[in-house]
């Protein structure tokens, strides 16, 4: 971890942080924790996609990291500081405390883009409503990707994931953002180290169609988020529990901005 990232860890324990100790910073730690440590009503918008706990399967998958006929997968080892597999349960409740903690940070006005994946457990689908529900679940958008590899005779090749718009009552969208459709075919994430990103046009979706100012991404992995937030003129706050993953979208947002010419917001050194 960089000495920046230890300060950050620090700071964010204090009883009083200040917002900027936060902004366009990558911080190492528990999503929860930090969340808790900001003020209620911070953050205009967030846009994530968590663990999707994949390797927790009755099927011949990734199932208990054994690998099955998907030995190659980049996710077979889990994330750095996240094995991904948890009891289904303990994941529900855990993904639901994290929801819980983006609703209280988010403003009257903010919303959540929350990417998710179905998938067949057991024979039947398991459609994540047990993670959502109680939370104000605006809509569901479809994000289409390209297909992929589909060893289960039982059903068709899944070649889309979802995206829950979890939206406070004031939310809305930008000018003429309501024109665009509820389904976004927008191609996988390529030459990326992370085990499981997405696109960087994925999340400026989510983000050019509103008016909001501070993205957050509690599971910032690699740092997409920044990066999609940096290119439409928005400031950033990112949370990972891997030391790793923030160095790694440390470095990617620093090349980034050096071949962009963007603005060098996240790389002042705050006291």
């Amino acid at each position: 971890m960089s000495g920046k990232q230890k300060d950050m860890s620090l700071s964010v324990s204090r009883e009083s942080p200040n917002m900027s100790d936060f902004i366009n910073r990558n911080i190492a730690g528990d999503c929860i924790k930090v969340m808790s440590s900001m003020p209620p009503g911070s953050i205009d918008l967030i846009v994530t996609s968590p663990p999707y706990n994949l390797k927790n399967s009755t099927g011949n998958g990734m199932k208990d990291g054994r690998g099955g006929k998907w030995s190659n997968a980049a996710l077979m080892n889990g994330y750095a500081d996240h094995g991904d597999n948890m009891p289904h349960d303990e994941y529900v409740a855990w993904q639901r405390k994290c929801l819980t903690a983006m609703m209280r940070v988010l403003k009257e006005d903010g919303a959540i883009f929350y990417n998710h994946k179905w998938r067949v457990q057991g024979g039947l689908l398991q459609d994540r409503s047990d993670i959502v529900e109680g939370f104000p679940v605006r809509q569901i958008i479809i994000w289409r990707r390209k297909g992929g590899i589909n060893f289960n005779p039982g059903y068709f090749l899944p070649t889309y994931e979802v995206v829950y718009l979890i939206a406070k009552p004031k939310f809305k969208l930008a000018s003429k953002a309501n024109a665009l459709g509820d389904v976004w075919e927008i191609g996988q994430e390529l030459n990326n180290p992370h085990p499981a990103p997405f696109p960087v046009a994925f999340a400026e979706r989510c983000i050019g169609a509103t008016e909001a100012k501070l993205i957050l991404d509690p599971f910032m992995g690699s740092g997409t988020t920044a990066l999609a937030a940096l290119n439409l003129g928005r400031e950033y706050i990112g949370v990972d529990i891997a030391p790793a993953y923030c160095e790694m979208a440390d470095q990617r947002i620093k090349k980034h901005v050096a071949q962009t010419k963007l603005p060098l917001l996240q790389l002042e050194e705050k006291p």
